[in-house]
């Protein structure tokens, strides 16, 4: 890595932008614990926000929502982001009817991709077009406005479907189900201006470093959030996906093509 400490020795940090859930962090993890510690200004927020600040300026590099990639133009790191293939866990609809009778469904504020997934799965699955708004992560709240809502991240986790006497649909499943392929939630993006070669280096290792110390993680991270530590580890470990490779971005690319059929972003 001192290649890269020697590229930014003499500029100003790059200012990172990641997302303040239990998944982003094997990505991040050599960032904040590992050996690309103190290369980057790094801060912590939704991932809606992520990609304001990015468009901004407020940020070079951020974990991006992948319905965001073309409005932004930004170019994609590759190797390191946020997939799932199958059932993800932290990815749900709540509904408190049968999904294909849903009308109005409560979408969290602070998600982007999740929220256009959910109206594809919705169309294509289910056959219905519900009217859209935009909440804050809070189930009861949601459910008082709505018939369903979407909930994603660590406000997912902590919640217990089964104990719920709701439908509960895992959205990686369902693309899944739907597509045959991986589901990409997010990804590193920047500006062509600020990806190099080391740039890009670095980001995979510290994906690596992360991914080398999950138990750790676990341990650290779990319990301060209010997730069960089973089913954390189960997470990191068995369901969530942060190196990508060519089968996930073929996932991509048939999410975003059909995104803009529905009808641009959510």
């Amino acid at each position: 890595m001192k290649g890269l400490q020697e590229l930014y020795s003499a500029k100003p940090q790059l200012r990172v932008c990641a997302v303040n859930f239990l998944n982003t962090l094997p990505l991040v993890w050599g960032m904040v614990q590992g050996p690309q510690r103190g290369l980057f200004e790094l801060s912590f927020t939704t991932p809606a926000e992520c990609a304001d600040r990015l468009a901004m300026g407020q940020a070079e590099i951020g974990i991006v929502p992948s319905v965001e990639l073309e409005r932004l133009k930004l170019d994609i790191l590759p190797g390191a982001g946020i997939a799932c293939r199958g059932p993800i866990r932290s990815i749900l609809l709540i509904s408190k009817v049968a999904p294909e009778n849903i009308r109005v469904l409560a979408a969290d504020a602070g998600s982007r991709t999740s929220v256009v997934l959910a109206q594809l799965i919705l169309a294509n699955r289910y056959a219905v077009r519900p009217r859209l708004l935009s909440r804050p992560p809070e189930l009861t709240a949601m459910l008082e406005e709505a018939d369903a809502a979407v909930i994603i991240g660590d406000p997912a986790l902590r919640l217990e479907p089964a104990s719920l006497a709701y439908f509960t649909l895992d959205l990686g499943q369902e693309w899944l189900e739907l597509t045959g392929l991986p589901m990409v939630f997010a990804v590193w993006a920047a500006r062509r201006q600020y990806v190099t070669a080391e740039l890009i280096a670095a980001f995979q290792d510290s994906c690596r470093f992360g991914r080398q110390h999950l138990e750790d993680i676990v341990r650290a991270e779990a319990s301060r959030r209010g997730i069960p530590e089973m089913l954390a580890r189960h997470y990191l470990h068995n369901l969530l996906i942060n190196e990508l490779g060519e089968q996930e971005y073929r996932g991509l690319k048939v999410f975003l093509e059909r995104a803009r059929q529905l009808g641009g972003r959510g």
